[in-house]
């Protein structure tokens, strides 16, 4: 492997895929001009809704996912590896209704290399007049995914975040960057988001891409429901937990430079993935 430059997009979407599939695609361009090889998209790149009705009017199918399908072709037309952090897609389980919330590695020919479905539903109780229940709209997943891309890549999503086991199991499996894309809430991002990502990035000795939602989104199919807050601040952390990219709260594009002697480094510092014993549960 060889020294390697990112570009992490940060977006704050509406609920409407239309009109939030230019400004994707531009700041997608925008990373690749300024030299990435490799772009990353947060998690709900299509749209961000709420609303079981309209999700089901507008979402398709994988196959026929427009934004999915104009991504796709930019990647091959850029010639860069692109990381769509996520898409809520409709699925053909004819025993199960529910959306995918799938996050997809794109090859630089255009063709989808790798797929990953949200392993953890956010579903949590934050305060008395905020909780969450995203496994009443999304079925979750059920195998983790370590794909061959730019480098051997762990792929998760927001709320997978909190589930350190999975990141050890990547990196034992050979993951050196990991991929966090997030629409992270604003109250629990302020609280959690760094000091996981960093946790996450310490405890593997990988590299932390988490690509993240901004701002305050706008609902322009529901205009009678609250528009929701994420918490942006797109993190890179390199293997020894240093924060090399904070976004701030603004839709953007943030470069950055990941060494694999970085991951090398941490690892023989640090030791800890050849540590593991046996115990007896309590």
């Amino acid at each position: 492997m060889t020294v390697l430059t990112a570009g992490l997009v940060q977006l704050s979407v509406s609920d409407d895929p239309e009109r939030n599939l230019p400004q994707t695609r531009a700041l997608v361009r925008e990373a690749a001009e300024r030299g990435a090889a490799w772009v990353l998209t947060p998690e709900a790149t299509n749209l961000l809704n709420a609303d079981r009705a309209t999700q089901d009017r507008v979402l398709r199918p994988e196959d026929r996912d427009e934004t999915l399908a104009a991504l796709r072709s930019d990647a091959r037309e850029l010639g860069i590896w692109l990381l769509i952090g996520s898409l809520s897609l409709k699925t053909d389980d004819s025993t199960d209704s529910r959306f995918a919330n799938r996050s997809f590695l794109i090859a630089p020919d255009g063709e989808i290399h790798a797929r990953y479905d949200k392993l953890h539903m956010f579903d949590v109780t934050v305060s008395e007049t905020e909780s969450y229940r995203e496994s009443a709209a999304f079925r979750p997943g059920d195998r983790a995914v370590l794909a061959d891309g730019p480098w051997p890549v762990g792929m998760t999503v927001c709320y997978d975040l909190r589930f350190p086991h999975l990141y050890r199991d990547l990196a034992k499996a050979g993951a050196q960057v990991l991929t966090i894309p997030a629409a992270f809430n604003d109250t629990t991002g302020a609280a959690h988001w760094e000091v996981l990502i960093r946790a996450r990035a310490i405890e593997t000795g990988c590299y932390v891409l988490a690509p993240a939602q901004c701002g305050l989104h706008e609902n322009h199919l529901c205009p009678d429901r609250k528009p929701r807050r994420s918490h942006g601040h797109s993190l890179a952390v390199d293997p020894w937990g240093k924060v090399l990219i904070d976004a701030g709260e603004q839709p953007c594009v943030s470069m950055v430079t990941l060494d694999p002697s970085a991951v090398a480094g941490a690892r023989s510092r640090i030791p800890s993935l050849t540590h593991d014993r046996d115990y007896s549960a309590p």
